[in-house]
């Protein structure tokens, strides 16, 4: 809320996860900005993930700038989830006056 009030809304997404990186640390919260995980199947490496923070080691955060959350945004957080192994994913909208936000949890 801190970000989203200081910054209003209607920014780039980006501009919105460096603020809530910015934000964590001040506090003290341990943050990863777009930490790479490897996609692995049948043993092999075919892709990489790339989830814009991963609070404190437990949760997976997606900041978007959406007119509405859809079913891609929320299968991206699922597969974060399931490649990184948390179990809480947060997606966080900023493109509107009042902050929107969904939790998933595998």
């Amino acid at each position: 809320m801190t970000v989203h009030n200081g910054l209003k809304p209607g920014l780039r997404e980006k501009t919105y996860e460096r603020a809530l990186v910015h934000e964590l640390t001040k506090r003290g919260i341990k943050c990863d900005q777009q930490k790479q995980f490897d996609v692995v199947y049948d043993g092999k490496v075919i892709d990489q993930m790339i989830p814009d923070l991963i609070v404190a080691g437990l949760v997976i955060v997606d900041a978007k700038c959406v007119t509405t959350f859809d079913d891609t945004h929320l299968a991206q957080v699922i597969g974060y989830l399931s490649i990184t192994g948390l179990r809480l994913g947060l997606l966080i909208n900023s493109k509107h006056s009042r902050l929107q936000w969904k939790r998933l949890v595998l």
